[in-house]
């Protein structure tokens, strides 16, 4: 690997064989095929590294999830399941192994930061993460791939003061149950005001509890809004928190459901909002953790548009 690679792609075929059951799911593989396609196509391809992912090692995953859980969804593809609880949580055969690598691609990018192998990297990975809960999969999520990383950079390198940063459409529940009594770790969602929107968790005044109190800000929008309103969030609320709370390290559950023309959500997004979410984050790493900036993909389920919001995301990581 070259350390001086301006944007480290990891991504990894395996991720296609995660079956959800046909173009009926919007989970699907074709998700990650027209991202890939749109970076290929972009003037900033040039600027990428691609790396393979490493698995995810249960003592990892048992940081944010329950033994119990993890034989649960063993044990499920195994015998042939095709669901979990809830026909939105499709798996196949190779689902579990898949979703550990999923896990794995957070820590790869960790172990790389950690060395002095890069600085900024993006994680294309599938399934999605930003829903599951310590005990049970929700909303096309199984482990939750955020949390993991986060708690692998807490515990395996000591960065205690970890920034998770959430811009899907939809509230990352099982983020903010996962970080909510604690006070060495700080969970900001932009998303859809769960009155109309999916989970129907995130209201404003879920700010954290007992010794997490303040370390969580939700900043719900109703439908319809636009860039502006995000810029306006981005300036002069998001900025001014991280200058007093000094994150050690950035997370960003980074999804792309929010687009106008995505019908996961009733925010109206442009394509180019993605880009001013990334220079905003970019900025953040360079002022708060030396430049440090991991992204793991969450959301995005509009094919026609997933791949050019990905790739105006990663023209803004790269300030282009």
């Amino acid at each position: 690997m070259t350390p001086s690679a301006p944007l480290i792609i990891i991504n990894d075929q395996r991720y296609l064989l995660h079956d959800t059951g046909g173009a009926d799911h919007p989970e699907s593989p074709a998700r990650l095929q027209v991202i890939n396609q749109a970076l290929k196509k972009s003037d900033c391809f040039s600027d990428l590294f691609f790396l393979s992912p490493q698995t995810a090692d249960r003592k990892w995953l048992t940081t944010a999830h329950s033994e119990n859980w993890l034989f649960r969804f063993e044990e499920s593809v195994l015998v042939g399941q095709t669901y979990i609880d809830h026909t939105d949580n499709q798996i196949c055969y190779d689902s579990y192994d898949i979703a550990c690598l999923a896990a794995g691609a957070g820590l790869t990018a960790i172990d790389c930061f950690e060395k002095g192998k890069g600085k900024n990297i993006f994680c294309l990975v599938r399934p999605p993460g930003h829903h599951a809960e310590h005990n049970f999969p929700f909303g096309f999520c199984f482990f939750n791939n955020c949390v993991v990383a986060a708690r692998y950079w807490q515990q395996k390198y000591e960065k205690k003061r970890v920034l998770i940063f959430d811009f899907d459409a939809h509230h990352g529940n099982g983020i903010q149950s996962a970080f909510e009594e604690e006070s060495d770790s700080y969970y900001i969602s932009i998303h859809e005001h769960p009155s109309f929107s999916y989970p129907g968790t995130g209201y404003g005044d879920e700010n954290g509890i007992g010794e997490g109190k303040g370390t969580i800000l939700n900043l719900p929008l109703l439908p319809g809004a636009d860039d502006q309103q995000v810029q306006n969030l981005l300036n002069d609320v998001i900025f001014p928190q991280l200058e007093e709370w000094q994150p050690d390290a950035i997370v960003v559950a980074a999804g792309f459901d929010a687009h106008k023309a995505d019908d996961m959500s009733g925010l109206h997004y442009s394509t180019e909002v993605y880009y001013t979410f990334g220079k905003a984050i970019k900025s953040w790493a360079d002022r708060f953790t030396n430049g440090q900036l991991l992204s793991i993909l969450e959301g995005g389920y509009e094919l026609s548009v997933l791949g050019e919001s990905v790739e105006a995301y990663v023209r803004g990581l790269l300030g282009k």
